[in-house]
């Protein structure tokens, strides 16, 4: 979970921004949660993180895991009413705004956004009246901000690329549109690139940091991979088990990762092939994830042994109704 282990692959066109379109199912402390911990690493790299709130609706005010990370900038959905000007949007009806555990930084478009679809996904065949042509789908959520907020962090990067992760958030969240209904009253803005480009607030306040050796389950909560019927659970990981507090600590972080190698279980390849992110490729590497039930081999044969080659999952049930969560079952897609 060191999302800034890539960031120099590419030396001319360093990794800059993550987007982080899902949530974890639980509540944790964001002072020990693993996985608050590995995005704060991104972010200590210079890399800008952007995670969605949730789509559980503007009653729900505990924003989703890692958007709850007091370093991350965390996005809900705003509904434009269909029109050109930010006055009038506000919340969207279904995203997540958030207040107890922390408000989101600013809202942005995530009604009705038009984005690539993978073809036989789950989505792709549950709502065929959102597909626009065959590769593109019309979906809401707090996601799609997200990604619109992703889109905006790497413009202006690039067009003002000596700004820290921290001044990127500052620049942001203070250039941010006054809005209407319950974003006016709850003192929310709405994204505002344009302002952002020549603002020159880039006073960056400090955060707490989480130590990482909390429980996994924690930041799980009701939401659970399943494999043969059995949830994973406890501090195991897909590939087997995992002590927090053995890759947590700040000292054991920076070796935890060797090549394509994580705390002992292969990840991915161990480089990449070709000279500019245009042409990269992964190197294969095969996962060899274990039961969690004690069992010493699968049922099937749909995760030992599958790969990552070149650029694509080699088997086909990744896609499908196996990456779900129902943290986001309120998202609307038409």
């Amino acid at each position: 979970m060191r999302y800034d282990r890539r960031r120099n692959d590419d030396p001319a066109n360093p990794i800059r921004v993550i987007n982080i379109s899902y949530g974890t199912g639980g509540t944790p402390n964001s002072w020990s949660d693993p996985v608050q911990f590995a995005v704060e690493q991104a972010w200590l790299k210079g890399i800008v993180v952007v995670a969605a709130a949730g789509n559980e609706g503007n009653s729900d005010l505990v924003v989703s895991d890692p958007a709850s990370d007091p370093a991350v900038i965390a996005v809900a959905a705003s509904t434009t009413k269909g029109t050109a000007t930010v006055a009038d949007d506000d919340f969207a009806s279904f995203t997540t705004i958030g207040g107890n555990n922390r408000s989101v930084d600013f809202v942005a478009p995530g009604e009705s956004i038009v984005s690539l679809t993978v073809p036989g996904s789950n989505v792709d065949l549950t709502y065929p009246s959102a597909k626009v042509g065959t590769t593109l789908l019309r979906g809401s959520g707090s996601s799609q901000a997200a990604a619109v907020t992703s889109a905006a962090v790497a413009l202006l990067l690039q067009a003002r690329p000596t700004l820290t992760a921290d001044q990127v958030k500052t620049v942001l969240s203070t250039s941010a549109s006054f809005v209407s209904g319950l974003a006016m009253t709850r003192n929310i803005r709405a994204l505002n690139l344009g302002a952002a480009l020549t603002s020159q607030n880039l006073y960056a306040t400090g955060w707490n940091r989480s130590s990482g050796t909390g429980k996994l389950d924690d930041a799980r909560g009701a939401s659970r991979l399943v494999r043969d019927n059995v949830a994973l659970g406890g501090n195991n990981s897909v590939w087997g088990p995992l002590n927090p507090a053995t890759w947590a600590p700040r000292s054991a972080a920076a070796t935890s990762w060797s090549g394509g190698t994580w705390m002992g279980y292969r990840v991915a390849g161990d480089g990449w092939t070709g000279t500019s992110w245009a042409s990269r490729t992964w190197a294969a590497a095969t996962w060899t994830g274990k039961p969690w039930n004690g069992a010493t081999t699968w049922t099937d044969p749909d995760w030992a042994g599958h790969y990552w080659s070149g650029h694509y999952w080699s088997g086909h049930y990744w896609s499908g109704h196996y990456w779900s969560s129902d943290e986001w079952a309120t998202a609307l897609w038409s």
